[in-house]
């Protein structure tokens, strides 16, 4: 469990860099939905199976999909058509898989050698709401008017004059 935990960490700082220094924003992208995959695989090591789960389908599944939308109504022409075409090189996603495939080779390693008892806690809706709209009320409102704003930027951007 160690070597995945130092395996997936790493993986997530590479690809955090990669997102940093990508000029392509697909390739970015891909970057970052690898590091929030590697840092899904650190919150299941750590034993919080749950908040790996939430990692997963929120951030790598609905923001991704969010931003990718925002890429679609941003789209620039003809121009950006044929630069489209060169990002869909098998080369320029040689790297984004080969981190994703050692992520994924090792969670399954980890997976089918487990041999201890994990204990569940089953937590209700109610424990959860209670939390998200007691003491958290201030960051989800936060969050949803972050998220908002982002909208309203990408319609008033993507807007023909």
């Amino acid at each position: 469990m160690t070597v995945l935990f130092y395996l997936a960490g790493s993986i997530a700082v590479i690809a955090t860099l990669a997102v940093i220094v990508q000029t392509n924003i697909v390739h970015a992208l891909l970057y970052l939905i690898l590091s929030l995959l590697s840092v899904a695989v650190v919150f299941y090591v750590l034993g919080a199976p749950f908040a790996a789960v939430l990692e997963a389908i929120v951030y790598a599944g609905a923001i991704m999909v969010l931003f990718l939308f925002v890429i679609m109504m941003l789209n620039l022409g003809q121009h950006t058509r044929e630069q489209e075409r060169g990002w869909l090189l098998p080369r320029e996603f040689a790297m984004p898989a080969l981190l994703a495939a050692i992520l994924l080779g090792q969670l399954l390693t980890v997976i089918s050698g487990t041999d201890h008892v994990i204990h569940y806690q089953r937590v209700g809706v109610l424990e959860v709401s209670a939390l998200l709209f007691g003491p958290y009320v201030l960051a989800v409102e936060l969050a949803s008017i972050l998220l908002l704003a982002g909208l309203v930027s990408a319609y008033h951007l993507a807007k023909k004059q």
